[in-house]
């Protein structure tokens, strides 16, 4: 019987902007596949940060997107279509350079 050594996490940190159906949908699929070391998503009020934080599916929920996207290497925008040009403009100064950012619209 061989055992195979857990392969390393292909993000070491990845940022979903918005925690709705489908952001919480890839924060669970990434944690159960073991895509990121670490799995960050955002929330506007303390009430759905608190619920977020119940589920247990990422490391860490925040109430700024400057603050999720900081050192990620993924940063998925899980919001409306018509928000992510503002939003994209809002956290571009903060992605780290060679960041992959990808949109669910």
């Amino acid at each position: 019987m061989s055992v195979q050594a857990k392969a390393a996490p292909q993000f070491k940190k990845v940022a979903l902007i918005g925690f709705g159906l489908i952001g919480g949908s890839i924060a669970r699929a990434a944690r159960e596949q073991g895509l990121a070391g670490a799995i960050v998503t955002t929330a506007r009020s303390a009430s759905t940060r608190a619920r977020v934080r119940e589920l247990g599916v990422v490391d860490a929920v925040v109430e700024t997107n400057a603050e999720a996207v900081k050192a990620a290497d993924l940063v998925i925008l899980c919001i409306a279509v018509g928000a992510c040009g503002a939003v994209a403009a809002e956290i571009a100064p903060w992605l780290k350079p060679g960041v992959i950012v990808s949109d669910v619209g």
